[in-house]
């Protein structure tokens, strides 16, 4: 059946193995089967939030029927974006965390994502474990959901946010506009923004199960630039379904990267002695132009692989204070070990509200190199030296980029695909480039 973990949890589409409510539950009765070996002197309950997707309600049924079949209860704290659970763990008598949700997958797709008590998501070895027992052929115990209801999580998760904000510091009258994916923070990030007292804007906050992702949020920031520049903004955030990511527009409508985020707030917390060890952890997917300006300004880079999991095992190797991906997830460790696009909205709001600054003079030092990216569906995750010629004209594409540009290839933690990335200073050498090994893959090259 092949390996259930990705990048970022349990993703599939709902309904489809491995996102069945029959083997959601088993994951379950994994999940506490472990939990109840690794931590057996904590309580026997774990924290579930879900996002907006009409198959949640049911999956988080089944993942808490398949808890009690391993004799745990479910805290229910609703919907919730997923750092709410990282926030709100290292305060409670739980053993562990989980969240039922696909992030910024399209709606009829769901996932399971788990943490463990002090807020980190799983590392590989509980996931291996948790897995090998799901996998197995044991027979699942008699099940029955013991849940009980949460309904202060959001006020609390609001309070971790608000606790966040600089004192001294006012939005008061600024005007901001948001675009909450129709997932998760629509809910949360309205009121949190209102509450500071900035003038806000909300665009896509009306979610009906099957909208979310859809045309909005993260992934799609269009119409978030147009109502920016239409209404002057100082600034535009984008989060995606669970708000664990944001996308920033700047007051001239244009939309700025996880990247562009990680160097503005590198420069903002080097002045305040607060990057420690002048450490920056980045991905091998962050865009060379970033890689330049942190060398320019004196930073030191630690590269890991994708997903903010990778990003803050980097952050506690080094020490580093910051750390993130273009595709918006942004560690701050002062408050969270996982990105939090609402926690890294208030942050970028401070920014530039302490500097006086606009969000593209902040963002300006980084030339951004064109990118690539094609995804290539794969019927199987072949080792690339398997796949016919692939290495001799990878080979050939990185001599002909030289140092003025680079390649990347993985296969996607989530999805069937093989993901290939060519980056340089030209489109359309390196939209050719990425072209000839994406027709390699598919047996045309």
């Amino acid at each position: 059946m092949g390996k259930l973990f990705g990048t970022d949890g349990v993703r599939g589409l709902a309904g489809r193995y491995p996102l069945t409510t029959e083997f959601v539950r088993r994951l379950g009765w994994a999940t506490g089967s472990v939990l109840a070996k690794r931590e057996p002197g904590r309580a026997r309950t774990v924290f579930v939030v879900r996002d907006t997707r009409a198959s949640g309600p049911v999956l988080h049924r089944a993942l808490a029927e398949g808890l009690g079949a391993a004799g745990f209860g479910v805290l229910d704290g609703g919907v919730l974006p997923t750092p709410a659970v990282a926030a709100l763990l290292p305060s409670l008598d739980v053993a562990a965390g989980a969240v039922i949700s696909a992030s910024h997958n399209p709606a009829a797709h769901n996932g399971v994502k788990l943490f463990g008590s002090k807020g980190e998501k799983l590392d590989d070895a509980w996931e291996d474990e948790i897995e090998r027992r799901a996998l197995s052929q044991d027979p699942l115990p008699t099940f029955r959901a013991r849940i009980k209801r949460f309904p202060k999580a959001r006020e609390r998760y609001l309070q971790f946010l608000m606790n966040a904000w600089p004192a001294g510091v006012t939005l008061r009258g600024i005007p901001l506009v948001l675009d909450c994916a129709h997932g998760a923070t629509s809910g949360v990030a309205p009121a949190l923004f209102r509450r500071l007292g900035a003038k806000v804007t909300v665009l896509s906050a009306s979610p009906n199960g099957r909208n979310i992702n859809d045309g909005c949020g993260a992934l799609h920031p269009e119409a978030l630039s147009r109502v920016v520049r239409r209404t002057g903004a100082r600034l535009g955030v984008a989060f995606d379904g669970d708000g664990d990511r944001a996308i920033f527009v700047d007051e001239a409508g244009h939309a700025r990267d996880g990247d562009a985020v990680v160097l503005a707030a590198a420069r903002y917390l080097s002045v305040r002695g607060r990057l420690t060890q002048g450490t920056v952890v980045v991905t091998v997917m962050s865009n060379l132009g970033l890689l330049r300006a942190l060398d320019a300004l004196g930073f030191r880079t630690e590269v890991t692989a994708v997903g903010d999991k990778n990003v803050w095992h980097g952050m506690k190797k080094t020490g580093a204070a910051l750390g993130g991906e273009p595709s918006g997830h942004v560690i701050f460790r002062d408050f969270l070990p996982t990105g939090d696009g609402l926690l890294t909205a208030l942050q970028v709001s401070a920014l530039l509200v302490e500097t006086g600054q606009r969000f593209s003079s902040l963002t300006s030092l980084a030339v951004h190199y064109p990118q690539v990216l094609l995804n290539v569906p794969v019927q199987e995750r072949r080792p690339l030296d398997k796949i016919p010629h692939f290495n001799k004209t990878l080979a050939e594409v990185n001599a002909a980029l030289g140092d003025t540009g680079r390649t990347l290839v993985r296969y996607s933690g989530t999805e069937p695909l093989l993901r290939i990335m060519v980056e340089g200073p030209d489109r359309s050498v390196i939209q050719a480039h990425a072209e000839s090994l994406a027709r390699v893959v598919q047996g045309r090259g």
